[in-house]
């Protein structure tokens, strides 16, 4: 089988590390088969994607609609490196799920409109899947509405026309979208689990996303919900594209 490549941002080890371990859990694959890049810790190799089966996005501290002048030398690199990334990715329709960050980055390659209107707070929300989205063979087997790991500064408040929207939630209407057929990105989290998100609430308690004052009630929201359907879609994109 040829490998999955996993594109990840985060700059402390503990979450990466964690992150990238949720990923080779969900999706069922080995080191091997899921090799890590970090793209916080310096440029992007060149991809070949005739000898790749697919790639991932995990989520990570940059905001797309930050201004250009507040976005770091690392952010402003990645971001061109996605760009030219996905120039590719969506020219050969090749396989792609971005999960979170995947919103900042095929979002705004495809010029949807990113801004703070539909930020959530970290927390646990029902998502609703679309009619195309109940159709879509990535999303085969999951209930109309499931509850999911969400928690982002920004959010996508307009879709082009290229975009397929597949889900929404009542704080958010862009959970999840498709750019043709193979192409996909989700606002929430479909890697994590409790345990993976208490650990990124710990390590980005002063990033943010909540006041101090507010550790334990965030802590607590995240446990409102059982979250068990999302980490389905991993296994399945992996099922439907390893070659």
């Amino acid at each position: 089988m040829k490998p999955f490549v996993l594109l990840a941002t985060r700059a402390e080890d503990v979450p990466a590390d964690e992150e990238y371990a949720l990923f080779l859990r969900f999706t069922g694959l080995d080191e091997r088969q899921l090799v890590r890049v970090r793209l916080e810790a310096g440029p992007m190799p060149a991809l070949d994607l005739d000898a790749l089966s697919g790639i991932f996005v995990g989520g990570g501290p940059f905001n797309a609609s930050d201004p250009p002048g507040l976005k770091s030398p690392a952010q402003r690199r990645v971001e061109a490196e996605f760009t030219s990334l996905l120039d590719r990715v969506v020219a050969r329709d090749f396989p792609f799920l971005g999960a979170c960050y995947g919103v900042g980055t095929l979002g705004a390659h495809q010029r949807a409109v990113i801004d703070r209107t539909y930020s959530e707070p970290i927390s646990v929300v029902p998502v609703t899947l679309t009619a195309a989205g109940a159709s879509d063979p990535l999303l085969a087997g999951m209930p109309p509405v499931f509850e999911a790991f969400v928690g982002h500064k920004e959010a996508i408040s307009s879709l082009p026309a290229s975009a397929t929207l597949l889900a929404s939630s009542p704080g958010c209407p862009v959970q999840m979208f498709r750019v043709r057929e193979n192409v996909y990105a989700t606002q929430f989290h479909p890697e994590l689990d409790v345990d993976g998100i208490t650990t990124r609430i710990h390590a980005y308690a002063d990033h943010g996303y909540f006041a101090a004052h507010e550790l334990e009630l965030t802590l607590s929201a995240v446990r409102r919900a059982p979250v068990s359907h999302p980490s389905r879609m991993l296994r399945t994109f992996v099922e439907r594209y390893a070659r």
